[in-house]
Order: C-alpha cells, then structure tokens, then sequence
C-alpha cells in the first residue's frame, strides 16, 4: 500500500478537455444546453484528480481549486460533494480537503462488485441504446482503437470517461447506474496511477473499442463477453500490482 504524503497543488490553468458525453451531439439530435457550471467544475476536477494533476496525499483547498479551473466556489463546492461520494475527496474538518491515497486491496474488493454490476449495464446498454447513442458508440470503438495504435494515455482516458457515461445512459437502469458511479472514478485513477508499471494500455484500449463495438452493433452476448474478458485483464493487472508492491 501506498504511504501517505501530503503535496501542495499550484495554481495553473485547465488543460482544454475532450467534450464529454454531456456536451457531445445530443442524443434527440438537437444542440444540447449549455453545461451547468457545477459538471464542467466536476468534470474538470475528477480528470485532474484521476490523471494525477492532483496527486495521492494532496490537501488542498476550495479556495485553490476554485483558482485553479477558474470556476466559482459554488459550483466548486457542488463538485466536491459529489467527489466525496464517489471516495475521491477527502473532507477533513478543519482541515480542508485532501485525496486519499490508493489502496490495492480494497481494489480488488471493488473489482468483484464491478464484474458484476458492470456486466449488467453494458448488456443493457447493447439491449437498449438508441440509434444515435449506438452511433456515439461506433465512434468510442473508433477512438480507442486509435488510443491503441498512438498509445495515447489521456486520449484513452478522455474516451473512458464517455464511454462509461454512456453505458450508463444507454442501460437505464439506475439502479445499477447508482452502484457503477461509486466506482468508476476510483477504477479509473487506480489504472492511470499504474499502468506504466503493469498494465498494456494498447490492450487495454483494445477491449474497450471491442466492448463499445458490440453495444453499438446490439449485440448482447459480445458486450457480456467483451466486458468479461476486458476485467480479466484489469484483474491480472491489479493482481500484478499488488504482488509488485509487496
């Protein structure tokens, strides 16, 4: 397990980001409305959180934050509740906020959960997506086989995040949507944090274009089986990890 560190975050600007699929054409294929501030606050702050802009251990302020992304500390405020929830941010009486730190065992606590939950939704979503969002999804297996082929980590990462807004969406169920939120965030950041030690990130784009290739043909049983052979490989890996760390 990871040690604890505490690092102090500089103010800088945010990098431009890829539209997410809130912003992305709408499904009903009208313009959508304008992003409310509070998503694109939390958009912006669970990418610098899960690419590490904002490392393990940092404790941090919403006054910072807000200069940071140059975003309101309302809007701030709403994106760290919601951070909270997800075990992203740390709310520490007092104190401010810091992000806890990485722990490889409950990883794999959590990923027995996602198998599960995730397999559901991703058939669901094959079973239930729209034409358009099927659209959406031929043009996420595109973009993964592209991060494949450049090993392009934050495009891969970008297209991630869509993708499993999407699912979620797509699969109406939000029962499940309720259970997967609590965990993508924290499956995310645990990869990006380790996979120049253990993980093949051109396989790892490679499962998601298939997983998002069989939801956009409606293909049921090749989501299900995409999805399965796409957390085997995120198992060995954390497995890989864990060991590593030892």
């Amino acid at each position: 397990m990871a040690t604890t560190r505490k690092t102090s975050v500089k103010t800088k600007a945010a990098e431009p980001k890829k539209k997410t699929t809130r912003q992305a054409s709408s499904i009903n294929g009208m313009a959508d409305p304008k992003p409310k501030l509070t998503d694109l606050a939390y958009d912006q702050l669970e990418e610098a959180i899960i690419t590490l802009r904002i490392p393990p251990g940092s404790v941090i302020s919403e006054l910072t934050l807000s200069e940071m992304f140059n975003i309101g500390r309302t809007p701030i405020r709403e994106a760290i509740q919601r951070l909270a929830r997800e075990h992203l941010l740390l709310v520490l009486p007092q104190r401010g906020l810091m992000v806890p730190e990485i722990d490889l065992k409950k990883q794999l606590k959590l990923l027995e959960t996602r198998r599960e939950v995730e397999r559901l939704i991703c058939k669901s979503a094959a079973r239930r997506a729209t034409p358009a969002e099927r659209e959406i999804f031929a043009r996420l297996h595109d973009e993964f086989m592209h991060a494949s082929s450049t090993n392009d980590d934050v495009t891969f990462m970008r297209s991630d995040r869509e993708f499993n807004e999407l699912t979620l969406v797509a699969a109406r169920n939000e029962f499940a949507e309720g259970a997967m939120r609590l965990m993508h965030g924290l499956s995310r950041r645990f990869w990006y944090f380790h996979y120049k030690q253990a993980a093949d990130l051109p396989e790892m784009a490679r499962l998601h274009a298939n997983v998002a290739g069989a939801i956009a043909k409606g293909d049921v049983a090749a989501a299900g089986e995409g999805l399965d052979r796409l957390l085997d490989n995120i198992e060995t890996f954390a497995k890989a990890t864990l060991m590593s760390d030892m």
